[in-house]
């Protein structure tokens, strides 16, 4: 099960061979080989939410705030923690297919199944009772009960959540990235045909907004379970298996570990839209901070792609044994999203009002979110740096390390800068998101050194250890194949 010395001396020899010019052309196509298609399904399944809002907009500034609110805060809750669950799939399958071991990535997507299963399962309360919960936490009562009323349309979406994310991953670990990126995009289309249909021309209002959302979500994982059942997936998936059952309780505590590292990032932004319904005229606030969320949102998506490509090289390239070149993939990686990050710094500097116009109608609103447009702009060029940090840290393994990160940057110290700064200092809005990019400048910085700082070596070792641990002898008892299409 473990590469030999013999073997990673090998890799060492051939990596050390080839010039920086060839390495870094090689790298890079690996890169985008698993980025773009990545890149297209993140930014198509958040566009999903982005169009909804879009369409709630021209509905009413009331089901634009409440579908803010609900999506700014409880989705991204939830989210946050099935994304953080979910990771630790990214993190065996990863490792498994580096080291060969293509038949474990199968149990592991069964076992993230279960595990991500109950915990929406466990979840699924407060979207049930979301009216009560906004109005305990202090939110506007007409605000609240519209968001109470949206919630319950999003309890579909809640296990969409749990299959459309671990297959994801799933078959982005095994570099069968292509059928996701036309399975999403297919689905983002969907989406809006339907959206624009049930919306503009048949005015079903909210409700014909959340039909088209469940219809398309689900349509997407349905395409997704044909692929992998149908036989495109002959190695890495043997039907299910009671095996999935067994030896959870490490599965669990990676899971535990990945969900608390990605809720105290995802949770933070929420807070602030919390904080920004306590402000004067609650409906703009919320409404320019969220379009605001949704515009750095939809260019971390973006960003994502490279946090997914990272993370599969860095798993993949561990599980075989090459320290090496898992540390120049970092640097690769890191490169190409800064360049994508000026690029969209430029864009968002440019066209930050005309960008307003697409979300809201209302003067108001827009030049609230204009005001942030400089703030807006320097969140997205961070955007570029810490998710591939992340992706590091997810590829190796080192999720608890990344959560006390989190929650010392955010919470110790973005969070109360942004108090302080918009209701001590009455900065508003622009002080919660000034408070929101120092907590990212602080958390960038640390992650920065601590990735600096990994021995890659022992991360190779740790990476084989673990999956030795979880290793399963194939029931069929026939060779995995070495050479997947």
């Amino acid at each position: 099960m473990d590469n030999s010395t013999e073997e990673r001396l090998l890799l060492l020899e051939e990596f050390d061979r080839e010039d920086l010019k060839k390495r870094v052309w090689n790298e890079s196509k690996k890169l985008w080989r698993i980025a773009f298609p990545g890149i297209i399904a993140r930014v198509t399944s958040f566009g999903m939410i982005v169009v909804t809002q879009l369409f709630m907009g021209h509905i009413s500034e009331l089901d634009l705030a409440a579908f803010g609110l609900q999506q700014s805060i409880l989705v991204r809750f939830v989210n946050g923690i099935l994304i953080g669950m979910s990771s630790a799939t990214e993190t065996l399958c990863g490792q498994a297919y580096g080291a060969e071991q293509y038949h474990m990535m199968g149990v592991y997507l069964q076992r993230s199944w279960i595990i991500d299963g109950v915990t929406a399962t466990i979840l699924l309360p407060l979207f049930i009772f979301t009216t009560p919960i906004l109005r305990l936490i202090g939110q506007e009562e007409n605000i609240a009960i519209e968001a109470g009323k949206i919630s319950l349309w999003f309890i579909p979406i809640l296990y969409y959540f749990v299959f459309g994310l671990t297959i994801q991953m799933y078959l982005q670990a095994q570099q069968k990235n292509k059928i996701v990126g036309w399975f999403s995009a297919s689905s983002f289309l969907l989406h809006v045909l339907l959206s624009w249909l049930f919306v503009i021309k048949l005015g079903f209002g909210l409700a014909g907004a959340m039909s088209s959302f469940i219809i398309s979500s689900w349509l997407l994982v349905i395409g997704e379970f044909v692929y992998i059942f149908g036989g495109w997936c002959p190695n890495t998936w043997k039907g299910f298996t009671k095996a999935a059952f067994a030896d959870m309780l490490p599965l669990i505590k990676l899971s535990i570990s990945s969900g608390v590292m990605i809720c105290l990032e995802l949770w933070y932004s929420s807070i602030l839209v919390v904080l920004a319904g306590y402000m004067k005229n609650a409906t703009i606030a919320i409404s320019a901070f969220s379009i605001c969320l949704n515009i750095n949102g939809w260019e971390f998506m973006v960003c994502l792609g490279f946090l997914g490509s990272s993370c599969v090289r860095i798993s993949n390239e561990l599980g075989r044994g090459n320290a090496k070149a898992a540390k120049f993939s970092i640097k690769v990686a890191l490169g190409t999203s800064i360049i994508i990050g000026i690029i969209f710094w430029v864009l968002c500097m440019v066209f930050s009002r005309e960008i307003s116009y697409l979300f809201t109608s209302s003067e108001e609103i827009a030049e609230s979110v204009s005001r942030l447009h400089v703030l807006l702009a320097f969140s997205m060029l961070l955007n570029s740096i810490y998710p591939v940090l992340t992706g590091v840290a997810v590829g190796a393994g080192v999720q608890s390390m990344v959560a006390f990160v989190n929650l010392g940057s955010y919470y110790a110290i973005g969070l109360p800068v942004g108090i302080l700064l918009g209701y001590v200092a009455h900065l508003q809005v622009t002080g919660l998101w000034i408070g929101l990019l120092s907590g990212v400048v602080v958390q960038t910085l640390v992650l920065s050194y601590l990735i600096w700082k990994i021995d890659w070596n022992e991360q190779v070792n740790k990476a084989s250890e673990r999956l030795g641990r979880f290793f399963i002898e194939t029931t069929k008892g026939s060779d995995e194949s070495s050479n997947l299409s």
